[in-house]
C-alpha cells in the first residue's frame, strides 16, 4: 500500500520543454535540450499513465473486495455463502457406543447443517479429561462424570430440563442427583446391570448351580478348570484398566454399600469417611477383595493374560466358547451376540461376597449419562443435540443396541435374550450403584491400574494391596482442588 500511495501520489512530475523564448514548446518540438528530452518526456508521461491505470484498478479490487467483505461473501448466483457451522464437541469415554453414536452424529449434522457435533473418544476418558479441563480445552458435552468437577461448577444444572425429567424413571432422576445440592448435573438415559455373563449350557453340562458365597464361586472355577482345560473358567481383559476398576467398585466397593446403605455409603464416600470405607483394614474391604483376587491368580482360575488381554478379547472369548464366565454389564451384550449372533445360552449372575456371612450383589444403576459442560463454548447447541438423542425413536434404536432398559417411560425396546436371567438376579441380589462420589484424581481406571499390579506380582501380601488403595485414594483427596 505504501508504494501504490506513493506512486499515485508523490511521483515528481516533469515540466513540459521550454523554447528559446521562454515558451512552452508543443510535445515533439525537441525543446532545449532536443529529440532526446522530448522522447524521455513522452516515455515519462506514458509510463505514469500506464500507472495511474494499474493503480486505480488495483484500488477498484480493493474497493470491491472491501463492499464484498461488508456485504458477506457470496456464490457464483449472487446468494450469500453459508456461516461455517457451530462446532459441538462431544468427549465419549463410552467404548461401545462410539460406532453407533458416530452414525447418529452423521444424521444429525445432515439434519442440521448449523451445527456439526464432533465425537471424541479416549478409553482413559476419566484421566484424559482432567488434562483437558487443566488445560481450558473443554468439551461442550461428555459422558465423564465426577463429584470434583460437580463441586467447581464445571457442569451445567440440568434439574429445570423438564422437556427430559417428565419423561424419565424418577428412580433413574434419583440416581443423577448430586447428593451435596440436590441438584441434577447429569441426565442417564438408560438402567444398567453388571455381573456375571455365564455359559449356560457349559454350567448345564457339568451340573454347576450359581454362586451364592465365594467358595461355591471358586469351587465352579475350579470345576470347569478341571474338565475344559481350553476354557478361561473367568476371563477379564485387564489391560483396559476401567474392567478391574469395576472389581474394585463392585467387589471391594460393594462390601460398603451392602454394609450402610445407598445413602449413608454415598456419603462416606463424599466425605472420605474412612470409620466406613475401612480401606486400610486388616479384614477390611479392600484387602479382603485383594485376598480373593491373589487366590484366582494363584489358582489359575482367570485367564493367564488378564493383564494384556483386552476388552475386545474378553468379548471373543466369550462368545467363541473360550470363556466360560465373565464380568461385564448389560452394555456388552451387543458385542456378544454380534460376534456370535447364535449364542442363546448366556446366563447372568450376582458377584459373590469377597467377606464371608454377606450377600451376592449386583450393579443396578443409571447408565449412558451425559453432562454439558458449563465452560464449553456452545451449550445451547449441545442441548439441541442432546433433544435429538433423547428422540423416542432414538432411544428405542439405542436401548436395543446396547440390550439395556430404557429410563424413558415412552420408551419400551426388546433388551435382549437375558431379560429374564437378568431379572431374577436383580431381585435376589443386594443391588448397588456406581461409586460416583470418590476423588476425581482417583478414578476407576487408577484403581485398575493397581489391580495390574495386584495380577502382576507387584504385591506381596493383601494388605500391601490395601495400604496403597488407601494411600492413592487419600493423595487424592488432600490435592489441591
Amino acid at each position: 500500500m505504501r508504494c501504490i500511495s506513493y506512486c499515485a501520489g508523490k511521483s515528481p512530475r516533469r515540466k513540459p520543454p521550454v523554447n528559446k523564448e521562454g515558451n512552452r514548446a508543443p510535445a515533439g518540438s525537441g525543446g532545449i535540450r532536443g529529440g532526446r528530452d522530448d522522447i524521455q518526456s513522452r516515455r515519462t508521461v506514458a509510463m505514469s499513465t500506464r500507472a495511474v491505470k494499474a493503480i486505480a484498478v488495483a484500488l477498484i479490487g480493493f474497493a470491491a473486495a472491501g463492499a464484498a467483505f461488508a456485504k458477506g461473501s457470496e456464490d457464483s448466483s449472487g446468494k450469500a455463502a453459508a456461516k461455517a457451522p457451530v462446532v459441538v464437541k462431544f468427549f465419549n469415554g463410552k467404548a461401545e457406543t462410539v460406532e453407533w453414536m458416530e452414525a447418529l452424529i452423521a444424521r444429525y449434522n445432515a439434519e442440521n447443517p448449523g451445527i456439526r457435533v464432533e465425537q471424541e473418544f479416549q478409553k482413559d476418558a476419566s484421566n484424559v479429561i482432567k488434562l483437558k479441563f487443566a488445560s481450558g480445552d473443554y468439551p461442550d458435552l461428555t459422558t465423564v462424570y465426577g463429584q470434583d468437577y460437580v463441586d467447581h461448577g464445571l457442569y451445567l444444572d440440568l434439574s429445570g430440563e423438564a422437556r427430559w425429567w417428565d419423561r424419565i424413571n424418577p428412580a433413574i432422576r434419583e440416581m443423577c442427583t448430586d447428593i451435596r445440592s440436590g441438584k441434577q448435573y447429569r441426565i442417564a438415559t438408560n438402567m444398567t446391570m453388571a455381573g456375571l455373563f455365564y455359559n449356560k449350557a457349559l454350567f448345564a453340562e457339568l451340573g454347576l448351580k450359581e454362586a451364592k458365597t465365594w467358595d461355591e464361586f471358586a469351587a465352579n472355577l475350579r470345576a470347569i478348570r478341571k474338565a475344559k482345560p481350553d476354557v478361561a473358567p473367568l476371563f477379564m481383559g485387564g489391560k483396559d484398566a476401567w474392567m478391574l476398576g469395576h472389581f474394585v467398585e463392585f467387589m471391594a466397593h460393594g462390601v460398603i454399600k451392602q454394609k450402610y446403605g445407598t445413602l449413608a455409603s454415598r456419603k462416606a464416600f463424599l466425605e472420605n469417611d474412612q470409620t466406613k470405607l475401612d480401606f486400610g483394614a486388616a479384614g477390611g474391604s479392600m484387602e479382603s477383595f485383594a485376598r480373593r483376587m491373589i487366590q484366582l491368580r494363584d489358582e489359575g482360575l482367570v485367564n493367564a493374560d488378564i493383564v494384556t488381554a483386552t476388552y475386545g478379547d474378553q468379548i471373543a472369548a466369550f462368545a467363541s466358547g473360550k470363556a466360560a464366565m465373565i464380568s461385564q454389564g448389560m452394555w456388552a451384550l451387543g458385542g456378544i451376540l454380534e460376534a456370535n449372533p447364535a449364542m442363546k445360552d448366556i446366563g447372568f449372575a450376582a458377584y459373590p461376597p469377597v467377606i464371608d456371612g454377606m450377600k451376592p450383589v449386583i450393579l443396578s444403576a443409571e447408565d449412558s449419562g451425559y453432562c454439558v459442560v458449563s465452560k464449553g463454548k456452545h451449550p445451547e447447541e449441545a442441548k439441541a443435540f442432546l433433544d435429538y438423542l433423547f428422540k423416542a425413536g432414538n432411544q428405542l434404536a439405542y436401548s436395543e443396541f446396547l440390550k439395556s432398559p430404557s429410563a424413558f417411560r415412552d420408551v419400551s425396546p426388546d433388551w435382549g435374550i437375558v431379560k429374564a436371567e437378568v431379572q431374577k438376579a436383580v431381585k435376589e441380589a443386594v443391588n448397588i450403584g456406581f461409586t460416583t462420589e470418590g476423588p476425581a484424581g482417583f478414578s476407576g481406571d487408577d484403581a485398575g491400574r493397581l489391580v495390574q499390579g495386584l495380577f502382576a506380582g507387584q504385591f506381596a501380601k493383601p494388605g500391601d494391596f490395601a495400604v496403597e488403595y488407601k494411600a492413592n485414594w487419600d493423595r487424592a483427596w488432600k490435592a489441591p482442588k
